[in-house]
């Protein structure tokens, strides 16, 4: 049997905040479903020049009472990037939380507006450990 890879998806509460989030992280939106009889809307992003690797966000027009809480039910999303300590300032200028910071310049943690755990792992070998980030303590869950 052979498997593609097709998308995650991410249900959300607030799609403009979502996408804001996104959008800062670095990913383009590369489609979008409006669905007047379903009332959901379906917005698919990527990484530039990576259309194939897309995060599908999901948003129901009449809110989606009876889910999980903390939006936890599949685990996080990964995504490498070139250097880990820009990326993480950049989104914490923008008003992110970097709940596990990347002390070990390999590794990093935030969450989107709806709870969902993203992995920021920097490409290649690690970046040699520097402040403010070496000594800065985990925030919250991740």
């Amino acid at each position: 049997m052979k498997l593609k890879y097709l998308h995650t998806m991410v249900r959300v509460k607030d799609l403009d905040a979502s996408l804001r989030f996104w959008k800062l992280l670095g990913l383009e939106e590369t489609r979008r479903i409006e669905n007047e009889r379903g009332r959901f809307t379906l917005v698919f992003l990527a990484p530039p020049g990576q259309p194939e690797c897309p995060v599908e966000l999901t948003y129901n027009w009449d809110g989606d009472e009876g889910l999980p809480s903390d939006s936890r039910h599949f685990g996080h999303l990964a995504y490498g990037v070139e250097d880990i300590y820009a990326t993480c300032d950049h989104l914490a200028r923008n008003g992110v939380t970097i709940n596990r910071p990347p002390r070990d310049g390999h590794m990093a943690f935030v969450r989107s507006p709806d709870n969902v755990s993203v992995e920021i792992l920097q490409m290649g070998d690690a970046l040699a450990p520097a402040e403010p980030w070496k000594s800065m303590e985990n925030t919250g869950h991740w």
